[in-house]
């Protein structure tokens, strides 16, 4: 969400993640911290990690730095499959987290879980809120509009960068230890492969660049949109008296998300969110637009 405020786009999400969830396990499993003691520490791990990628950003921008920061996605893959020593020497390469706790209580229903991940969602999403109101969020927005400009203005720009990057980097480390210990509880590299990248810079694009509601809409759009899929299409298709399978509907899946990404970034390149906010504009003036 932050990086897009500063004009960068990264494909290393799921590197990222990667890295706060093992940070989080090893500072679990070897110093026995507390649950999130465990997750700010692999925030913090995930923080140096995006600093040194994003180091790039200094002096490219765009798609040549989206396939910069894909390096950190490979470099990930290979550091988290040949050194035993971030996955405490397992043989098989697949770690897990016993029973979690959050101040004393144990964490063991979905409605625990669930309510775990919506505090720290809110507290992010406060976060992230505040901060883009703020001189540093304007300053990222400076850069991200014109950086030639921000820097004539008094604006440094690799302050400016680096700290988006190390902002962002911090709340996906946090995500990817949560989601790993929350909702996976098991997993192996082959969790954070490049397919998640992928799907979080979906819905990103989807619901628009630099928005925090965007990010929301983006990730509700990307799990509803596959369940409304899968109850849609084999209804509608046996009105025709016709079988769809399983595969086809998974291939149209992947069809209807390739044509609204070109869609959005040709028509509306600020996604959903701008969207809802013309619609709402749109709404007070009904039914009289003069």
């Amino acid at each position: 969400i932050l990086v897009g405020y500063c004009g960068q786009i990264s494909l290393g999400t799921g590197a990222f993640m990667a890295i706060g969830a093992y940070a989080a396990y090893n500072l679990q499993v070897r110093f026995d911290l507390p649950l999130l003691l465990s997750l700010i520490g692999g925030g913090l791990a995930a923080t140096v990690f995006g600093v040194l990628f994003g180091i790039p950003s200094l002096r490219i921008r765009g798609l040549y730095l989206a396939v910069a920061t894909l390096a950190a996605q490979f470099f990930t893959d290979w550091f988290t499959n040949r050194v035993k020593w971030v996955t405490n020497d397992s043989p098989s390469g697949s770690v897990s987290v016993g029973a979690l706790s959050f101040f004393g209580v144990p964490i063991e229903t979905p409605a625990q879980k669930y309510l775990l991940c919506l505090g720290v969602v809110c507290v992010f999403a406060l976060l992230a809120k505040n901060l883009v109101r703020g001189a540093i969020g304007r300053q990222w927005m400076a850069i991200r509009d014109m950086d030639v400009a921000a820097s004539v203005i008094g604006i440094r720009p690799m302050y400016a960068k680096l700290s988006a990057f190390a902002v962002s980097s911090f709340i996906v480390g946090v995500a990817g230890a949560l989601w790993a210990f929350v909702y996976l509880g098991t997993w192996e590299p082959a969790a954070f492969s490049v397919d998640v990248s992928f799907r979080l810079l979906f819905m990103v694009i989807i619901g628009g660049l630099g928005s925090i509601m965007g990010a929301f809409y983006g990730a509700a759009f990307i799990v509803v949109l596959p369940i409304f899929l899968n109850q849609f299409l084999p209804a509608f298709a046996s009105t025709f008296g016709l079988q769809i399978s399983t595969a086809a509907v998974s291939h149209a899946e992947l069809m209807i998300f390739g044509a609204l990404i070109v869609w959005f970034l040709v028509v509306e390149p600020h996604g959903l969110a701008r969207l809802w906010s013309t619609g709402k504009q749109k709404l007070r003036l009904w039914p009289f637009p003069h």
